[in-house]
């Protein structure tokens, strides 16, 4: 059964002069046309193929790759507005991506960018989005790891931090306080669960728990010193915290940690002014 709004596996079971049919299935035939065939097909070959539907309401094939399939999120573009609704790049040459505007937060115009969510919509059986997200959020209860490595899509920025969409499913957010680098609206990144609330909602932490983090950070503290002329860098645990998240973009208490492996492992010397990487850690 082909699933519609999907990446499909499927064979070829002709090629006709304006494309090959491929097997639905159910014995459906579906078309993928000529101007996505690279290279000639023979009956029985194998195709991983994308599946949507054409104005006609007919499934078609192709080998193009959409910005975003069936449950996922994604920051699409406005290309149009008519009175169904606007439509969205979605990607593909041949079909754009309605929002009907029941789901329209605001009023979409043209070249905004937007946070949607692709659906099958159950009535019509067309891949259609939604630009009310929150309501495809948090459905069931997350069932993480403390450290486990998610996948988010950073969507908005609040007074606390960055909200964001945790592996299509769930509601992140990542505290302004332990962020150590810049974000971007509308970022793909790989974040780390610090912990699940109460109400289903999980916080994240841009890297791994608190070993790794401090790991890294060892590690990055030891290059920098050995690039620099003297092996020395004037940042110690006196410095304030902006002068080392501005070197090192990490928190004070990290900074700290790190330093304190290196100084027990006799890698550096601290100084009342900086650290000095010793002569045997080169």
């Amino acid at each position: 059964m082909v699933k519609i709004g999907k990446y499909n596996t499927m064979k070829v079971v002709k090629n006709v002069d304006f494309g090959a049919y491929l097997d639905g299935g159910d014995g459906e035939e579906i078309l993928l046309p000529a101007r996505y065939i690279i290279s000639p097909l023979q009956p029985g070959d194998e195709l991983n193929v994308f599946v949507y539907k054409d104005s006609e309401d007919r499934p078609v094939a192709t080998t193009e790759h959409p910005f975003a399939e069936v449950g996922e999120f994604a920051f699409l573009q406005v290309n149009a507005v008519n009175k169904i609704g606007a439509f969205l790049d979605w990607g593909l040459v041949a079909k754009e991506l309605l929002v009907p505007y029941s789901e329209q937060k605001v009023k979409m115009r043209q070249g905004m960018v937007c946070p949607v969510y692709v659906y099958l919509d159950d009535a019509s059986k067309r891949v259609v989005a939604s630009a009310k997200i929150e309501k495809f959020l948090g459905n069931k209860y997350p069932h993480y790891k403390q450290g486990a490595s998610v996948k988010a899509l950073v969507y908005k920025h609040t007074e606390f931090g960055y909200k964001a969409i945790v592996d299509n499913l769930f509601h992140g957010m990542i505290y302004e306080n332990e962020i150590y680098r810049p974000l971007e609206i509308g970022e793909a990144i790989t974040a780390y669960v610090k912990q699940i609330r109460e109400d289903g909602k999980i916080d994240l932490v841009l890297n791994g728990g608190n070993d790794g983090r401090v790991d890294s950070l060892v590690e990055k503290i030891k290059e920098r010193l050995l690039a620099e002329p003297e092996g020395y860098l004037p940042l110690s645990d006196a410095s304030s915290p902006e002068s080392i998240r501005e070197t090192f973009q990490c928190s004070k208490k990290d900074f700290k940690k790190a330093i304190g492996h290196l100084y027990r492992d006799k890698v550096i010397e601290i100084t009342p002014g900086g650290i000095q990487l010793v002569v045997s850690a080169e």
